[in-house]
């Protein structure tokens, strides 16, 4: 049986390439994809849900008489998260770590042929040190990391960019406002954390875990170019993940 990787985090600005590094994998045939980038079957958890929940909550709040709690209506229909929401960042890295447990962890099979891909974006001093050192050790010991960079200019780019094209198609397409965009994610602690390295080890719940970060630019939906930009990066990081001693 061909091993792939247990738990992969997908970690990156807003709009960067996350969700399409998803949907590209989900393509590739299953045979193929294990063999060539270590990756299973794909579940993914992803705390966008959790967090839209809230808003859509804070809706109600805001029919019912009182105030919203989590994120204000800096456009309409499209709730953004306010400053006193980064609360929700904490929030859901405990929920995090129910779900994983509660669903993937208790049922010792599921990695036998399943790669869980763990989605999330975060942003301002020491969010991702916070956020990954929330995790429990028995995630993190069977996880890798895939950072997506792109740079500030290119997050905005693409986030407006999708938010216009999504429109096309449905009026409950979504973008980070301007105002969340620029508190939350206009700066973030990952190359700090990881020493700018492109790729290592670093350490998280008292262990150490392998990361690659992969350049996500100039934006492309060429297969041919995508194939060799993931696949290099999964090489390495599996290179890393599979080492003797280090799981």
């Amino acid at each position: 049986m061909t091993r792939t990787f247990d738990h992969l985090f997908l970690l990156g600005r807003p709009a960067g390439g996350k969700s399409e590094f998803i949907d590209f994998m989900k393509k590739v045939p299953g045979d193929v994809r294990a063999k060539r980038v270590h990756i299973g079957k794909v579940e993914e958890v992803d705390d966008f849900v959790w967090i839209w929940e809230k808003f859509v909550e804070d809706d109600l709040w805001e029919r019912a008489g009182y105030p919203r709690l989590y994120s204000k209506n800096y456009m309409p229909g499209n709730p953004g998260m306010a400053p006193e929401g980064e609360r929700l960042f904490r929030f859901c890295m405990h929920k995090f770590n129910d779900v994983i447990a509660e669903k993937y962890l208790s049922a010792p099979g599921f990695y036998d042929d399943h790669t869980l891909f763990i989605e999330f974006a975060r942003g301002r001093k020491n969010a991702f040190r916070d956020a990954l050192s929330t995790f429990k050790p028995e995630i993190l010991s069977r996880a890798a990391i895939l950072f997506i960079f792109v740079t500030r200019e290119e997050s905005w780019r693409r986030n407006v960019a999708r938010y216009r094209e999504n429109l096309k198609h449905s009026i409950l397409a979504h973008m980070v406002p301007k105002e969340t965009f620029d508190h939350f994610y206009s700066d973030h602690d990952w190359l700090e954390l990881t020493k700018n390295e492109q790729h290592g080890r670093i350490e998280a719940g008292g262990l150490k875990v392998p990361f690659v970060t992969m350049n996500n630019e100039p934006e492309s939906t060429d297969s041919a170019v995508l194939s060799e930009r993931y696949g290099s990066a999964l090489e390495k990081l599996y290179e890393l993940y599979n080492e003797e001693g280090v799981r």
